[in-house]
């Protein structure tokens, strides 16, 4: 049996078939493991190669990967614990969805500080190298995991205040709406949701109406920043299903009444694993310089010869014989 919940109330779902919940968790792990592998490419093919290492826009890029497959692993993970399990230890699933909830707020903060160093390569040129150094990119991605903090840590010092010290050792649904399910965690959740959104999509189109009015007579790389920007705002209306996945069940119920289960899973793929498919494909394989090294390792085409170490083995065995 499964459990959904909507707009906070409690819906008991009937039980899948054997047949369709192992086809299902089949399928999620499947697209799990498929898309981690492109990703876990991507870092490989960042870590391997130096020139990544000095540039902001590809170490925001792996940090929004990174983030992208934790993301993904723990909602795989909830999932499948929701129909091999059913219910869970509290205090374990307080730990599970609040690495899961991280993640999910690191996305849009990630996606504004790309927007960002896209906007000052193009309208503060000759500043860039000052302001989008190494250090300065770490900073910002430490400040995206502090204010996701700040946006979850009320929820835990509510549930704190509001809860039994038995709840704590009790089993349940390991869900976000039946684990902080105090009226005060579901406002500030809605406020939260909003400010974030909101100051991300200024962000996102103050930066692109700069570039466009800044660059007027747009050369391939501008026009390659610009579309880069319009991709990172589509990047974020995936970001959005997120949050009004409740309400997008609810309105598909009227008119499929008898298919809570099936759009549930529907619904599941579509907002977290979808857009975790995206992120590789738009910005990874898009990108050139990070393209012809990611086929290599991809198809698993990457000899000796060409490998790093090989060549500077070579490249020192060469000096000596001179």
């Amino acid at each position: 049996m499964n459990f959904s919940s909507l707009n906070g109330s409690s819906v008991v779902q009937s039980r899948d078939t054997f047949t369709a919940a192992v086809t299902k968790n089949v399928i999620v792990t499947a697209l799990c493991i498929s898309i981690n592998y492109i990703n876990g490419t991507l870092i490989h093919t960042f870590r391997k190669h130096e020139v990544f290492h000095s540039s902001s826009c590809y170490i925001l890029f792996i940090h929004l990967v990174i983030n992208d497959m934790i993301q993904l692993i723990m909602a795989t993970l909830l999932h499948i614990i929701s129909y091999a399990l059913f219910t869970i230890n509290v205090s374990l699933c307080i730990v599970l969805l609040i690495l899961t909830l991280l993640a999910t707020y690191n996305t849009p903060l990630n996606l504004a500080g790309m927007a960002v160093e896209c906007y000052i390569a193009v309208c503060i040129p000759l500043r860039y190298k000052q302001i989008c150094t190494v250090k300065n990119t770490f900073i910002l991605i430490g400040l995206i995991w502090v204010l996701s903090s700040f946006s979850i840590l009320p929820d835990l010092f509510i549930l704190m205040a509001t809860e039994q010290p038995q709840f704590f050792l009790s089993r349940q649904f390991c869900s976000r709406d039946y684990v902080f399910r105090s009226s005060y965690s579901l406002k500030k959740r809605d406020t939260s949701h909003i400010v974030c959104l909101t100051l991300v999509w200024l962000i996102l189109l103050y930066t692109y109406f700069r570039i466009v009015f800044t660059a007027r007579g747009a050369t391939q790389d501008v026009r390659k920043i610009r579309n880069t920007i319009l991709l990172h705002g589509f990047q974020l209306l995936l970001c959005m299903l997120t949050y009004v996945r409740p309400l997008f069940i609810k309105g598909l119920l009227y008119l499929l009444p008898k298919q809570l289960v099936n759009l549930r899973f529907a619904s599941y793929v579509i907002v977290h694993i979808i857009p975790r498919f995206v992120s590789p494909i738009v910005y990874g394989l898009r990108d050139q310089n990070f393209r012809k090294h990611v086929k290599r390792y991809l198809l698993c085409k990457v000899s000796s010869r060409n490998h790093p170490e090989f060549v500077v083995s070579n490249t020192r065995r060469t000096m000596k014989l001179q």
